[in-house]
């Protein structure tokens, strides 16, 4: 009985310390499919991917939907930061017709995933100027 409690115990706080983060969840269905910027420069982006054409890839380890920002590792192939960790954050535009939403490279050399994630710069209220002094990229769909 004593290895029982014991065993029950263990899991208890296994709950406790593994089951009150925030599941990983699924990107909003807005964000998903292709798309091109304020620059002509187009984009997929899936639950799992976000690649800037033609070769730039991030991807994409938590979603954050309630604070609209993910993380996600550089791919190795990538020209700039590969292996490190970005923090992107969005926010949706409304009577901004085509462009539905819009994103910031909060950061994109952090050395940890956790290190990216502490790192929240972004102002949704000024999207002008609200990504760290940048406008965030506004974002259309296309026709694939």
């Amino acid at each position: 009985m004593d290895s029982f409690k014991f065993i029950m115990a263990l899991l208890f706080f296994a709950v406790l310390l593994f089951g009150c983060n925030k599941p990983n969840q699924n990107a909003p269905g807005y964000l998903l499919g292709s798309f091109e910027d304020d620059y002509s420069i187009q984009y997929e982006l899936n639950d799992k991917v976000f690649l800037q054409k033609p070769s730039t890839r991030f991807h994409i380890l938590k979603w954050n939907i309630e604070d609209q920002y993910f993380i996600a590792k550089n791919d190795s192939l990538n020209p700039y930061d590969p292996k490190l960790y970005t923090r992107i954050d969005w926010v949706t535009f409304n009577n901004m017709s085509p462009f539905l939403w819009g994103f910031c490279l909060t950061t994109y050399n952090a050395l940890t995933a956790d290190s990216a994630e502490n790192i929240d710069t972004v102002d949704r209220e000024n999207p002008k100027t609200g990504c760290n002094g940048y406008p965030f990229s506004r974002m259309k769909p296309i026709e694939t």
